[in-house]
């Protein structure tokens, strides 16, 4: 689990096909510091497995990524040279900072416009129909492993604004429209619809029942 607080900006040195596999050489100081094989590091907001906590060079791991992952999130595009958010996950006890980040990517979303105030920014993204329902004003969401908290939504759109510490802190400071990010939406969210779908379900029966 993470919290959405990135721990540094690190930047892919290689990528490599394996079969049906990618390899990606990533390199971050601070979250291979104390990086060991099977750790989990979320790699702009995609967690993903250590492989190979020195991958040649200090202050590089290297992780494997599967086709449901280039699939599911904005990693497919990667090059070397590509800046992105790490974090480490949270350890037990560790400070909540942010939310409830799962590293599991629910949908890819583009921006759409920045407006640059003095010295904050408001980014407008895209939102997918099917993601659209999880996303409430003043509500949390990950971008690219960045927690933020959702200043405007509508049913295709929401916003975000961005503080000084996260527009110098994450890749979120250099985003331009046009450019693919990953989104995760609340899990809180996604697991009450579960849980109440049973009995949405029975009440639609019961009204259905009464009207006739």
């Amino acid at each position: 689990m993470f919290t959405g607080i990135v721990e540094e900006i690190g930047e892919v040195l290689d990528v490599r096909e394996n079969a049906d596999v990618v390899e990606f050489t990533v390199r971050g100081g601070t979250v291979s510091s104390d990086a060991r094989h099977g750790d989990s590091i979320a790699v702009n907001g995609v967690c993903l497995t250590v492989i190979d906590p020195d991958g040649g060079a200090g202050g590089t791991f290297r992780v494997e990524l599967v086709p449901e992952t280039l699939k599911r999130s904005s990693l497919s595009a990667v090059v070397p040279g590509t800046r992105v958010n790490l974090e480490r996950a949270v350890p037990v006890g560790g400070r909540l900072g942010g939310h409830i980040v799962q590293g599991h990517v629910d949908g890819v979303a583009t921006v759409l416009s920045r407006t640059p105030g003095e010295r904050t920014d408001e980014v407008r993204f895209s939102l997918a129909p099917e993601l659209a329902r999880y996303v409430v004003e003043k509500g949390s969401i990950t971008v690219d492993g960045v927690s933020l908290t959702v200043a405007g939504v509508s049913s295709d759109t929401f916003s975000v604004a961005l503080i000084p510490t996260t527009l110098s802190d994450t890749t979120l400071g250099f985003r331009e429209p046009g450019d693919t990010v990953n989104l995760e939406v609340d899990v809180v969210a996604k697991y009450v619809e579960r849980l109440t779908a049973g009995y949405r379900g029975a009440t639609s029966a019961r009204e259905e029942a009464v009207e006739r």
